[in-house]
Formats: C-alpha cells, sequence, structure tokens
C-alpha cells in the first residue's frame, strides 16, 4: 500500500512537471523573440487563470479594451480564448498609441485558420517566409502568424516583421536589453500575470490599474517622471494580491513618490467608502513600503470586493 501511495505521488508530481516547463520555455522564447525597442512586457497564463471559479468576472474587469480588440480579431480566424494557454504581451511606442504585440501559445490549427480567413476574404500576406492575416485595415492593424500547431504571434504588420526577424535570429532582440535581464530576478514568475514597465511604459501601466476617481485627476507622466522602472505579479487564489515595485532614479525621487501614492491611497479609501459604504475597505490594507530608491506597493482584496472597485485594473491599454 506505501509503495502504491508512492507511486501514485511521483505520479502525480512528474505530471505537473511539463506544465510549468513549458510555460518556462515559453517565456525564455517569447522575450528573445521581442524587439529591443519594446518598453513593456505582460507574462499571462490563460491556463491557470482559467482553473479560477471567478474568471469569467476577471476577464471582463481587467481586459482592458485593446486586448478586447485582440480576442475578438483572434476569435474571428477560430482563435479561441480557450485555444491559449500562455500569452506574452509586448509594448513599443508607434505614431498615436504604444503598438501592442506578441506570441500566444496553445492549440491552433493552421488549415482551420487559413479556411476562416478565406471566408472573410482577407488576403494572405507573405512575411518572412510565414503567412500573415490582417484583420484591420491599415498600418496599425492586428495581423496574425501561426508558426506552428502551438505557437501564434500577432500584432501591426510593421512590428510583426520585426517579432520574426527576432525569433529567427535574424535581428536584435529584448535579450540584448539589461534593464530587462537584471530585472526578471525581481519578478514573481511563477503566478499567472506578471510584468515589467520601463521609462513612459510606467505611467502608462499604472494609469490603467489605478485609474482616475471622479474627484481625482493626476497626470501620471508626471508623477511618475522619476521613475525608470516598475515590476508587478498578481496572484490569485482564495483573493487577488496584486505586488509592484516601483525603481526610482534617486532616493528623494522615492520619498517624494511615496507620499503622492500615501495621498492616492487615502483618496481611494474615501472613493471606497463613498461608493461601498457597506462594505469592507480594501484599500485600508493597501501596504506602501520605501527603502533607498524602490518602492513596494501591495494590495489585497476578495473577488467580491474586486468587482466592487471603480478604480483599479478598469483603463488597462
Amino acid at each position: 500500500m506505501k509503495r502504491t501511495l508512492l507511486l501514485l505521488l511521483a505520479v502525480l508530481v512528474m505530471t505537473g512537471i511539463p506544465r510549468q516547463g513549458a510555460a518556462q520555455d515559453f517565456v525564455t522564447m517569447a522575450l528573445s523573440g521581442l524587439p529591443p525597442q519594446t518598453l513593456r512586457v505582460e507574462y499571462s497564463s490563460p491556463a491557470k487563470l482559467r482553473k479560477l471559479p471567478n474568471y469569467q468576472s476577471l476577464r471582463v474587469k481587467f481586459l482592458g479594451p485593446r486586448l478586447q480588440q485582440l480576442e475578438a480579431t483572434l476569435d474571428q480566424i477560430g482563435i479561441h480564448e480557450d485555444n491559449i494557454d500562455d500569452l506574452m504581451t509586448g509594448w513599443r511606442p508607434g505614431d498615436k498609441e504604444m503598438d501592442l504585440y506578441g506570441y500566444a501559445a496553445g492549440r491552433f490549427d493552421p488549415k482551420e485558420v487559413a479556411s476562416r480567413a478565406a471566408a472573410q476574404n482577407l488576403t494572405p500576406t507573405p512575411i518572412s517566409g510565414q503567412t500573415a492575416y490582417c484583420l484591420t485595415a491599415g498600418v496599425a492593424g492586428v495581423c496574425v502568424v501561426i508558426l506552428d500547431n502551438s505557437l501564434g504571434a500577432f500584432g501591426p504588420l510593421s512590428t510583426l516583421s520585426n517579432l520574426l526577424d527576432a525569433h529567427n535570429g535574424q535581428a536584435p532582440n529584448l535579450n540584448s536589453d539589461p534593464r530587462f535581464a537584471s530585472l526578471l530576478g525581481d519578478v514573481d514568475k511563477s503566478a499567472p500575470v506578471w510584468g515589467i514597465a520601463l521609462g513612459a511604459a510606467v505611467a502608462d501601466w499604472f494609469g490603467g490599474w489605478m485609474a482616475n476617481q471622479n474627484n481625482l485627476k493626476l497626470d501620471w507622466s508626471q508623477v511618475f517622471a522619476k521613475v525608470d522602472s516598475l515590476t508587478y505579479s498578481i496572484d490569485v487564489a482564495d483573493k487577488v494580491n496584486l505586488a509592484v515595485k516601483l525603481n526610482c532614479t534617486a532616493p528623494t525621487d522615492a520619498s517624494t513618490l511615496r507620499q503622492i501614492l500615501d495621498g492616492l491611497k487615502m483618496a481611494q479609501q474615501l472613493a471606497w467608502q463613498a461608493q461601498n459604504p457597506n462594505n469592507p475597505n480594501p484599500y485600508a490594507a493597501m501596504n506602501i513600503d520605501l527603502h533607498d530608491k524602490q518602492i513596494a506597493l501591495q494590495i489585497t482584496m476578495a473577488y467580491a470586493q474586486l468587482t466592487l472597485v471603480s478604480g483599479m485594473g478598469t483603463a488597462q491599454n
């Protein structure tokens, strides 16, 4: 009996290894296939998140308009949300807004994609030895390439060319930026969602997560002008935990930002109290710690509280 239990335990452990190893391999591949102009990356694991009973409400809360557009675009050519297990999204400055692009791992059928594209009169576009299908007009439209049955790439056509060249080793990639390499060690890569932002992308990310209240108007680019980089992770179990680290230019800049964040915390507490007077206030337990040039911020809240929040995660790009 003891031997049987040990054998069963070994099988259970081994069956968990491929999924974790596959995710790590995907992250390594995706980062080596993003262009060096990338200022922000986010990894997410729909495969992990789909196991949550609150998954659908989380998607509605955190899937911003551009990611919603991407999801709708992929769905048009037969790539559904439940086909995707791992997603790596990158952002870099564009003409009017930041370009969005990246890689997806999962289960894809190249023939089905080609058939769906043909049914919608989408002209295949040759690019870097692959076939792209562009679903919206213009340079900023979303184009998709199925690299194999388990890997796809997406983005504007011009950016997609950069991605594929980097993926094929024919152009520089994000690994050539030492800032990302050093910050990767500061991220909880076991979390189902984590990311890194540099320079101007810090304000872009933070402004999406902590959206302005009606009585609170902040210029996020000014607030985070002295922040060099940001890392974050979102862990989900019985509660949602957001952990953020902000790396400032100097200790004095970090101290100033700490004061602003303390004020923001108070404003969020008051807004919550006004909007949800009969519910526990999650911002009361919002922790903001300062150490030299780094600020650590942590928010933990129950799923029921998360659905009531009007100033978090509702305006992601």
